[in-house]
């Protein structure tokens, strides 16, 4: 998070908790003429089993947070405020979150160059204090937590059932997925592209 995401979210952790919820970090985008705070809630850690983020937790926190926002004025100028929940490429802010979710595998910007590069992806090895080490491409990468600028999760979009398994040959490995063969010399009359004219 940039210094100033940083500053809002220290201030607004308390409002966003008297809500029963858990304010995982801000992004503060700056532009001319009107700048975008977005907010990223969830439920507690130990909430009850099954407790999702909806539409009123996330108009609630932005009525108790525009009000606090209006006395406290950290932002000068028109800005638009977004609350949101994570999502499933949850963004990370914080060491602990990596550390939730280890095995992962995440997409990281950095504000400075490291081995030559900007931004990697790769499973999230383990965390150390400040430290957090990435498997990249079979080796490991350590980067200091401060140097990050973004990161979020990589879904598996095979495990949440929206992107079919492969097997080794790349190809759909649901049943009944295959290709079917097809006869090697069939011809077929019937055009690619079939246009039908209705009557006027």
């Amino acid at each position: 998070m940039t210094d100033k995401a940083t500053q809002i979210s220290t201030l607004l952790t308390p409002t966003v908790q008297s809500l029963g919820l858990e304010l995982l970090g801000a992004e503060y985008l700056p532009a001319p003429g009107s700048a975008v705070l977005r907010l990223y809630i969830d439920v507690p850690a130990d909430a009850e089993e099954g407790r999702v983020v909806g539409i009123e937790d996330c108009e609630a926190v932005s009525r108790e947070v525009s009000a606090q926002l209006d006395v406290e004025d950290p932002i000068s100028g028109h800005y638009t405020l977004e609350v949101s929940s994570p999502g499933v490429d949850r963004p990370l802010f914080t060491p602990e979150q990596f550390a939730r979710f280890l095995g992962e595998q995440a997409k990281v910007g950095l504000k400075l160059p490291q081995d030559g590069r900007r931004k990697l992806q790769g499973v999230i090895a383990s965390v150390e204090g400040n430290t957090i080490t990435f498997e990249v491409d079979g080796a490991p990468v350590a980067v200091v937590f401060d140097n990050i600028d973004k990161a979020k999760l990589v879904p598996d979009w095979v495990a949440l059932g929206y992107a079919p398994a492969k097997d080794k040959s790349g190809r759909d490995a649901r049943p009944g997925k295959q290709a079917k063969k097809h006869p090697a010399n069939k011809q077929t009359n019937k055009p690619v592209n079939e246009q039908k004219s209705q009557p006027k």
